[in-house]
């Protein structure tokens, strides 16, 4: 493709709100144009990354045996009634009506049109298993749409869904999804690990996130030092002592103190002298309505999702109002504690550890010294419900602990079991002639989020690094004085010569300053860059660099198709 025939408005500054790497790069070197918040227009060299992108994808789920389908967009509120999801999707789900005033929903995740589609036609065990795929566009009303394609409100996914006869049959097909995504992402050219996590709205059992591994990440996740245990630090569990519930005490009497103006952690810490290890917080929360404590560690971090498994709670439990807190215990924020309490308390699996701790008195300026469980006070239950943290022990391993590392989630795979299936009567025959659920599987991978993690992975202070596979064009092709018809007519040689071959080519042929060529060459980050001028045409001589080097290669004229060509395709593999 000729630069002068085709449409990359390259840019010096980037808008404000573009803040990390991706989403500056993309919007400067001409790849996406802002249509509304977390809504974009992808330019020729955009969609030239997500069709490459796309193609792998596609290679990888047909080779591992799935066919492609393509649903609507948009989906009547009747099939998300009959999951369930209608009411506890949230405020993600674009609802509207049409001119009948029948209720619709853009989709997020095509779950229910899938079940839908399936249940009307499979009718018998020997047309299963089945794994039906597509890659489409999607919609969820983020709050805060940020990040250019990393949250954006309308996004391109590929989701798969697989209906099988039993659990084992689709645990099968989980692992051959997880290792169809572990080629598709390799392919990708990225740097990822797949680790364990949340199940969030999607719901089901089992589920592992594909995540990017980058310093600017919003993902935070844990890894063994010692094994392979990853996990988003949502889904991380931490192994605690021996030490059973409430076996053994310790040696002080419970005592009320006084604290005078001393709310938080810290500041009755250094009052008392004593570590923030030593301290339980009380934090209170609202869940399905009703109040409800929650105790942890005073150094550590609720685990929100955590805690509504705990709970069984069918809303996300959310912080309470300082009128709530003062309903509940007595008393106003940082001085909640579980003596006294007549809402249900729930303490992390860490408290069980500890000894001659200090909690809130449930009292202004008050709070308990010398506190041990069952003695004291005795909580509704106990599960693991801090969020996991560097440092912490592994709980798969006898004596690794954890490390910290930030991701971008590109992809995830879900063991759904029969979450769907069942309320939504997707049924078959079985060999016997009796009618069962279909068990299931789901699978998502975020497209356009891959091509934005890429650049988070590969970049530097002047612009894009593309991985050859998913990069737009494989050779930018510079002609430094665009002007002079000899050198245009060796640079128009060149540029058929490597099509030829089957290279990838942006050609700038426009009338630019070589210096502007190169920047912008740079900031779009094609990976071979072959450049031509009036010396170097003098002298017999074609400038390569790799974008990945600093170093500029001279090669002879006559041998520089043949020497670009065999190191663009050695990339592609």
């Amino acid at each position: 493709m000729r630069f002068s025939k085709t449409l990359v408005p390259t840019l010096k500054e980037a808008p404000a709100e573009a803040e990390v790497p991706s989403h500056v790069f993309m919007v400067r070197g001409g790849y996406l144009r802002k249509v509304a918040a977390g809504i974009y227009s992808f330019l020729p060299l955009g969609w030239r990354v997500i069709q490459k992108i796309t193609g792998i994808v596609r290679e990888e789920m047909n080779r591992a045996g799935a066919s492609e389908v393509f649903l609507p967009a948009v989906i009547p509120a009747e099939l998300w009634q009959e999951s369930g999801r209608w009411d506890k999707y949230g405020a993600q789900l674009l609802r509207f009506k049409d001119r009948k005033g029948g209720n619709f929903v853009i989709g997020p995740t095509h779950e229910e049109v899938i079940v839908d589609l399936v249940r009307g036609d499979v009718r018998s065990y020997r047309q299963l298993p089945l794994n039906l795929y597509q890659v489409q566009t999607k919609f969820r009303d983020e709050l805060r749409p940020r990040a250019g394609l990393m949250r954006g409100r309308e996004f391109i996914m590929k989701d798969a869904y697989s209906f099988h006869v039993d659990e084992d049959d689709a645990k099968r097909e989980y692992r051959n999804m997880y290792d169809a995504y572990t080629r598709i992402f390799t392919r990708c050219g990225l740097s990822f690990r797949a680790v364990e996590a949340d199940t969030g709205a999607i719901g089901g059992s089992l589920s592992h996130e594909f995540q990017v591994l980058t310093e600017t990440g919003e993902d935070v996740l844990v890894a063994c030092d010692r094994c392979d245990y990853a996990a988003n630090v949502e889904q991380a569990e931490s192994r605690v002592g021996e030490r059973a519930l409430g076996a053994g005490s310790g040696v002080e009497a419970l005592t009320k103190v006084r604290t005078p103006g001393q709310g938080s952690i810290d500041d009755v810490s250094a009052f008392l002298g004593l570590p923030s290890t030593q301290f339980a917080k009380t934090l209170i929360y609202i869940a399905d309505g009703k109040p409800v404590a929650a105790m942890i560690r005073g150094d550590r971090t609720l685990n929100e999702v955590k805690l509504k498994k705990a709970l069984g709670a069918v809303a996300d439990p959310v912080m309470a109002t300082e009128a709530m807190v003062l309903a509940a215990t007595g008393a106003p924020v940082g001085f909640a504690g579980p003596i006294g309490l007549t809402i249900p308390v729930w303490c992390d699996r860490e408290i069980a550890e500890m000894v001659d701790f200090v909690v809130g008195a449930n009292e202004v300026d008050v709070h308990y010294r010398g506190v041990n469980l069952t003695r004291d006070f005795t909580p509704t239950g106990t599960a693991g419900i801090r969020q996991a943290a560097p440092g912490d022990r592994c709980p798969r391993c006898a004596d690794g602990t954890f490390k910290s590392y930030r991701g971008i989630e590109v992809g995830q795979v879900f063991f759904l079991g029969q979450k769907y299936s069942e309320p939504m009567k997707a049924n078959f025959l079985d060999a016997s002639g009796h009618e069962r659920s279909m068990v299931m599987g789901c699978y998502g991978i975020g497209v356009t989020r891959i091509a934005a993690a890429a650049i988070e992975q590969n970049h530097d202070k002047d612009g894009i690094i593309w991985p050859t596979p998913i990069a737009p064009y494989e050779v930018a092709l510079l002609s430094l004085q665009g002007d002079d018809p000899g050198l245009r007519a060796v640079c128009d040689r060149l540029y058929a010569e490597l099509e030829s071959l089957g290279i990838e080519v942006l050609y700038d042929d426009r009338d630019e300053r070589p210096g502007v060529k190169f920047k912008d060459a740079d900031l779009i980050g094609i990976p071979w860059r072959v450049a031509l001028g009036k010396k170097g045409l003098a002298e017999g001589i074609v400038e390569v660099k790799p974008r990945r080097s600093s170093e500029v290669q001279k090669v002879k004229l006559d041998e520089a198709v043949a020497f670009v060509a065999a190191r663009v395709k050695e990339e592609r593999r």
